[in-house]
């Protein structure tokens, strides 16, 4: 298979990146990765080839880097295997991350390492024994539960520290679209919060924030021939043209509305996971076991705070106070 021929025909055609062009950018990929599976002489009953990163999330954008683990059973020899695998796709001109290990070996690195930890969590099968995959992603996945409120403060703690870093996507005149806070890594880390059950973290418009984010950084991509995050001022003028907005000033604001629409879900994530994780009151007083109604305090005329969000108090008529929402905002 030409992979290279094949794709620069695939990434050639009219139109601008969408969703589906990634599909089948990930589809091609795939293909071309199973190819050079078979043809290194893995036994698949032994070794898995397993995408991790974007291509694991199927989110392969025109010059993202492939993440690749090679899972294997303990005993096999495996690394001239590799080396067939990993070269040809250098060859290819791919940048690429790649490691070799037993469930056991991948496994206990994820315990150690939150980017290995979450890259597992969205690992996908290419090629091999589709149980090697299955059960690391699984145990993995029982770990991260079981851990979950102590590795959820380490997440936490490592978004804020990116934050410090990169900025608040929707603050940026040259935001990064991927390590900005509202970026592409917000999207991971809700599925990573969703993953430990500890609480939920539906939001019914992040899908299209997602979508118009990663259109984005594929159009970014295209304009300036290589893998780059960063919208820069620069290249904002070209990204626009690609994707059809009027100017440069339209594209901004779609990406900044985004960037707001996924901040916003982390921050109310964020939130559940610390009520969900709070320390519980080790005595209560004999009034609140007394009583089953949860504490309420008073936030606004119409509003209370209970279980640290605003709510509307029993006697409040939303139908019949037009700045009852106002009041909200205001407190």
């Amino acid at each position: 298979m030409d992979y290279p021929s094949s794709r620069d025909e695939l990434l050639n055609r009219p139109g601008r990146p969408t969703a589906a062009r990634r599909r089948a950018l990930g589809g091609l990929t795939d293909d071309w990765l199973t190819a050079l599976f078979e043809q290194a002489g893995a036994d698949p009953s032994q070794t898995a080839l397993v995408a991790v990163g974007g291509l694991g999330r199927g989110e392969l954008c025109v010059h993202s880097d492939l993440d690749l683990l090679l899972l294997h059973e303990p005993k096999t020899d495996v690394d001239s295997i590799a080396d067939k695998i990993w070269y040809p796709i250098w060859d290819a001109g791919m940048r690429l991350d790649h490691s070799v290990r037993t469930v056991a070996q991948a496994r206990q690195l994820a315990g150690h390492d939150l980017k290995v930890d979450l890259g597992i969590l969205d690992a996908r099968v290419i090629a091999g024994n589709p149980e090697l995959g299955d059960s690391l992603r699984g145990l993995v996945l029982q770990d991260w539960r079981a851990m979950a409120k102590t590795r959820l403060p380490e997440l936490r703690e490592s978004v804020l520290e990116r934050t410090e870093r990169s900025g608040v996507l929707s603050n940026l005149l040259e935001p990064d679209l991927k390590e900005s806070y509202g970026g592409l890594r917000e999207v991971t880390i809700l599925r990573a919060i969703a993953a430990s059950w500890v609480a939920d973290t539906a939001h019914r418009s992040l899908a299209a924030a997602h979508s118009d984010l990663l259109d984005v950084r594929d159009a970014l991509h295209v304009a300036t021939g290589r893998n780059m995050d960063r919208l820069t001022l620069r290249e904002q003028g070209p990204v626009a043209e690609i994707l059809g907005d009027e100017n440069s000033d339209v594209l901004l604001r779609r990406v900044l509305a985004a960037g707001r629409s996924i901040a916003y879900a982390n921050d109310e994530a964020w939130h559940r996971v610390d009520r969900a994780t709070a320390p519980k009151e080790r005595f209560r007083s004999v009034r609140r076991l007394r009583s089953s109604k949860p504490e309420r305090a008073p936030l606004a005329e119409g509003l209370v705070v209970q279980d640290g969000e605003a709510v509307l108090a029993v006697d409040a008529r939303p139908d019949r106070d037009p700045v009852l929402i106002l009041r909200g905002a205001a407190a």
